[in-house]
C-alpha cells in the first residue's frame, strides 16, 4: 500500500476503479500523471506503507 500525505491509501487489491484502474493494479503500473483521488497530489508524493 502507498499513502498520500492527505491520508488516502492506495491499495493495489482495491485499485482506483472510479478513475479507471481496476482491482489488482499495482501502484507502479499507475501512469505518472495519476493523482490522489482525494486531494489531487501527484503520485510522486506517495510513500510506501509497511
Amino acid at each position: 500500500m502507498y499513502e498520500c500525505p492527505c491520508g488516502y491509501a492506495y491499495d493495489p487489491e482495491t485499485g482506483d476503479p472510479d478513475n479507471g484502474f481496476p482491482a489488482g493494479t499495482a501502484f507502479e503500473d499507475l501512469p505518472e500523471d495519476w493523482v490522489c483521488p482525494v486531494c489531487g497530489l501527484s503520485k510522486s508524493v506517495f510513500t510506501a506503507m509497511d
